[in-house]
């Protein structure tokens, strides 16, 4: 994994918020290692938003805003679907 992918892996599992530690951090290690240029830059760009932001979107509590309803985004609300417990 290049420096890259290894710091936004770090940066996804030491997010502010458990919850978000957890999701982002479970996602990261799933998919960051196969994910293209592009859905990793667009990862960095949306986790500048809040944590709250974040577990709302990915948890589908509060709709994706346009500027962040990227295939990353909805991959991740499908991982978050998926390992709901």
């Amino acid at each position: 994994m290049d420096n890259d992918r290894k710091r936004l892996l770090f940066h996804c599992t030491h997010m502010g918020m458990m919850e978000n530690d957890v999701l982002f951090g479970r996602f990261a290690r799933e998919h960051l290692k196969t994910m293209s240029f592009q859905d990793v830059q667009d990862l960095e760009a949306v986790l500048a938003n809040n944590d709250m932001d974040l577990f709302k979107w990915a948890s589908q509590e509060m709709p994706v805003p346009k500027e962040w309803n990227t295939p990353v985004m909805r991959q991740l609300i499908a991982f978050c679907k998926a390992h709901k417990s």
